[in-house]
């Protein structure tokens, strides 16, 4: 291994040029901090986007008449430190004089979460009051908490506990909300206990869980973009970045050249940097139809995984992405958004529940086969949406298996069929067959390969350092670049690795946001210990 060598800081940061690749939170928040800390002019950076739209994982995309799409949704809690931080910076979508992350603090007052649905069996509420673990399941969580993840390895969570582990309404909370398989990381397992153990008490009602007042896209994305380019900020898109040629030298390495797709290089001089960020949870979906199922596509057509292997291949300390993307079988993900010109629906589950629309969060049906979960998000979900105009959201932890109703796989559905085996779970076919048959209903199912990638088993190492031993002059971003003890598949990840690229190649008189560390307080831990008691 080489030696290490203290990373070169941009000597004038007035002169620099960055380009980011990719336009995920990670990328964005990183031009945030290189325009509002390091100094960097907006017009000296570059975003470069394979889509024709930016925001990565946080999207939100279609319209009533063909449908709207959101394939998934960030949950937030009010300890994502960096994250809110960011945001308290940008101004909201509907109101330049209240920042995003006031709007959103706002927004979790009025409509707090209390799930009073959270799991269901035959269409009926399951009490949920008790967690129902056994005693060594209470301990073999414990033990897992206060394990070293070095200990851990590639092991998986099935490697951990008991097969009735997986029948318990603890696990069947902790997967369908943080789409952990069996199978799945136990170190990050590990990582999510202590990150949120603060919240373990609630898990059942999804307590502590804040939302956005719109999808992600309008409420986030959009909202940083918008920022940037009034800051003279170049949103590239179409731009693929196909590969990057690196000078290694003893103890340094240096960017030198970026490849596009489109055969243009782009030549890093002296004060010219390059943020990476390698891997995507949303790379490679498909978006089906109502009477048309999704298409499961792979690597052929992923821009950020075959980048990612390029890099690997030029040095060690670059990362191995195929912990994470070899096996599509084991990450992919199916789901899908409903579009309801109709408030039928809607009606019901506010009368069945308990809870008005954005109060409630994951309904999950334990007995379906594809672990079927949807979520009913405060309307309008989109900006401008039309006062009788529903939708929601869910997806299925299980694609590969037969439906309890339809007889398909849920990769093999529909939209429609998709609809027609959540209201057989639900005991509401004769209800919604009416507003099925009058066509006031759309539903866009969307095949995503690489969802649960980002907790396959892997080893330190597997996922490069931010900034890797040596680096001059770029970076690893998002979530399968590693920030010590803090937790994929969140934004708060992203932002981190973004304050940890900004402020570790320039000079902006800040330090990376202590993570919040709930496992340091014994109040916490007690409520946790009594919770899993239950």
């Amino acid at each position: 291994m080489s030696p290490t060598v203290k990373t070169r800081k941009s000597s004038d940061p007035t002169k620099a040029h960055v380009y980011l690749v990719g336009s995920g939170i990670a990328a964005l928040a990183s031009a945030v901090y290189l325009t509002k800390d390091a100094g960097v002019p907006g017009d000296n950076i570059h975003i470069l986007e394979k889509a024709p739209i930016v925001g990565g994982a946080l999207d939100g995309s279609g319209d009533e008449e063909t449908g709207l799409v959101v394939r998934g949704g960030r949950m937030h809690e009010a300890h994502y430190e960096c994250y809110w931080e960011l945001l308290s910076h940008i101004p909201s979508y509907d109101d330049a004089a209240v920042s995003v992350r006031d709007e959103s603090f706002a927004f979790n007052e009025k409509y707090v979460s209390n799930a009073q649905a959270r799991l269901l069996r035959e269409g009926k509420k399951l009490d949920v009051s008790s967690y129902g673990l056994s005693l060594r399941q209470q301990m073999d969580l414990l033990k897992l908490t206060f394990a070293s993840e070095h200990s851990l390895g590639r092991r998986r969570i099935e490697d951990w506990f008991d097969e009735p582990f997986f029948e318990t309404n603890y696990w069947h909370i902790w997967t369908s909300m943080f789409a952990f398989q069996r199978w799945s990381s136990l170190a990050e397992m590990r990582r999510y206990m202590r990150r949120f153990i603060h919240l373990v008490d609630g898990l059942n009602r999804l307590g502590g869980v804040m939302r956005t007042k719109y999808n992600q896209y309008h409420s986030v994305a959009l909202p940083m973009t918008n920022y940037l380019i009034e800051r003279g900020v170049h949103v590239d898109l179409g731009m693929e970045v196909v590969d990057i040629d690196f000078a290694l030298a003893a103890g340094t390495k240096t960017a030198t050249v970026i490849h596009l797709e489109s055969g243009e290089q782009i030549a890093l001089g002296e004060n010219d940097y390059v943020f990476i960020t390698n891997g995507s949870l949303t790379e490679s979906t498909d978006d089906g139809a109502w009477d048309r199922p999704a298409a499961l596509k792979g690597l052929a057509e992923s821009g950020s995984w075959r980048l990612w292997k390029k890099l690997e291949e030029k040095d060690p300390t670059f990362g191995h992405p195929g912990p994470f993307c070899d096996d599509i079988d084991l990450q992919k993900w199916y789901s899908f958004t409903a579009t309801l010109k109709d408030t039928t629906f809607h009606d019901y589950m506010e009368r069945f529940s308990g809870n008005v629309d954005g109060t409630g969060g994951l309904v999950t049906m334990v007995d379906s086969n594809w672990l079927m979960s949807f979520v009913i998000a405060r309307q309008p979900h989109f900006p401008n949406q039309a006062d009788d105009v529903k939708i929601f959201w869910g997806y299925g932890l299980y694609p590969d298996r037969v439906g309890n109703f339809v007889g398909k796989t849920m990769a093999e559905c529909t939209g429609r069929e998709m609809l027609e085996e959540l209201w057989y779970h639900l005991r509401i076919q004769d209800l919604m067959r009416p507003v099925m048959d009058a066509g006031k209903v759309n539903c866009i199912p969307v095949a995503m390969p690489y969802v649960d990638s980002l907790f396959m088993p892997r080893e330190m190492g597997d996922r490069p350092e931010v900034l890797p031993a040596g680096a001059t002059n770029f970076a690893f971003l998002g979530q399968f670049a590693e920030a010590p003890e803090d937790c994929v598949f969140t934004v708060e990840y992203s932002v981190r690795t973004a304050q940890m690229a900004v402020f570790g190649l320039f000079d902006t008189g800040r330090e990376v946001m202590p993570m919040f560390e709930p496992m340091h307080h014994p109040e916490v831990l007690a409520r946790a210990a009594k919770a899993i008691s239950r």
